[in-house]
């Protein structure tokens, strides 16, 4: 009998900040166009900084996509596997919403709670500016990115299942704000499902 494995699909980056959200947009993708077996579970982790630790120990095997600062062009698509990250020099955070990946990974390894699978598909940013669309050359990294996401599960035994009718991907932050006439009042949509 084979144990069925807690297998984690975790976009991470800030939506707000232009390329940095192809995290996030990945997820919302492969949502929208897939379903997934009970044991998958794909969510957006936002930016969590070193809070991104506990989620390790949920999963038997980790699949992280993020903006990543390496040598490349914008869009570029590269996997880093979990020996590579760990041997990393750790850089410095100059900010609160960097994820702290490497320094989260170490912790994890080291108390024991860490995956035995850890794949980072990373994409080289064009801008981390604040906006809240991808850039042309990120954009078109999506289709790739997505393509070794699914590998990768091909690859842990899983088989996504094309959905017959693809949903809308619930990019909320991409939908531009509209404004409440009556009162003046400002909301951006949660769902454009």
């Amino acid at each position: 009998m084979t144990t069925i494995r807690r297998i984690g699909v975790l976009g991470v980056g800030n939506v707000l900040m232009g390329d940095d959200g192809i995290g996030p947009f990945v997820v919302k993708m492969l949502e929208a166009r897939f379903d997934f077996a009970r044991h998958v579970a794909l969510e957006d982790l936002g930016t969590p900084g070193l809070g991104i630790t506990p989620f390790f120990s949920d999963f038997d095997a980790i699949i992280l996509i993020d903006a990543v600062s390496a040598t490349g062009k914008p869009g570029d698509v590269t996997l880093y596997r979990k020996d590579e990250l760990i041997h990393l020099r750790i850089q410095p955070r100059v900010s609160p919403h960097d994820p702290a990946l490497v320094e989260a990974l170490l912790f994890s390894e080291l108390s024991g709670s860490c995956p035995s699978e850890v794949l980072l598909v990373g994409v080289v940013p064009g801008s981390s500016e604040l906006s809240c669309s991808l850039s042309t050359k990120v954009r078109q990294a999506v289709e790739p990115a997505m393509e070794a996401v699914l590998e990768e599960l091909r690859r842990l035994g899983i088989e996504p299942l094309p959905r017959n009718k693809p949903a809308v991907p619930s990019i909320w932050w991409e939908v531009p704000a509209s404004s409440d006439t009556l009162t003046g009042e400002q909301y951006v949509p949660c769902d454009t499902r």
